[in-house]
């Protein structure tokens, strides 16, 4: 969603339980959905565990639960409901939600996220690890995530990650979409 800054802090919240069960996943947990590497070259160097996935045009969604929701769902519910209660209307619906891992050298390549849904969901981003050598790029300028906080991006702008660091970086990102953005996004085209 085009918000009014690049990137907005939501607040502390308590990834504990998050964490814990993301990190406690095998390493092949990280390549039992490849949907994403394969079907979006700027993913190609990223893993992921995708919780819920939409599919289809704005107006005929089909969402769905992904492999990953049996494992993580549990805990990562709470931290989507809080933060979905804290910052947006309710009412909605929750269209994406993974794991997302960028392994040492890894790249994102600058890109927008194209498709509908981006323009009218509200993309937050919740780093589970970290590293002082990552390098989050949004309209051409860096942002710091921090282990414990929240934060809303604005996915409509220019943006690419890299990690230069030697661990990985893992994000818990989901996708909200507010009550009547469906038709809202209707009456815009």
């Amino acid at each position: 969603m085009d918000i009014e800054q690049l990137c907005k802090s939501l607040g502390p919240i308590d990834i504990d339980d998050l964490r814990t069960a993301i990190l406690a996943e095998a390493q092949e947990a990280w390549f039992s959905n490849t949907e994403r590497q394969n079907s979006y070259e700027v993913h190609r160097q990223t893993r992921s565990m995708v919780l819920v996935f939409c599919d289809g045009p704005m107006h005929d969604l089909e969402v769905s639960k992904e492999t990953a929701w049996d494992r993580l769902a549990s805990s990562a519910v709470p931290v989507m409901h809080e933060l979905i209660a804290r910052c947006y209307p309710p009412g909605g619906t929750i269209i994406r939600a993974m794991a997302a891992n960028l392994p040492p050298k890894g790249r994102i390549k600058t890109h927008y996220d194209a498709h509908a849904s981006f323009r009218y969901s509200h993309r937050i981003h919740v780093p589970i690890t970290t590293n002082p050598r990552v390098r989050f790029m949004i309209d051409g300028r860096p942002h710091q995530l921090s282990v414990g906080e929240a934060y809303e991006i604005n996915n409509q702008k220019m943006h690419s990650v890299m990690n230069t660091g030697q661990e990985d970086r893992i994000t818990f990102i989901f996708d909200y979409l507010p009550p009547g953005a469906i038709a809202q996004s209707q009456q815009s085209a």
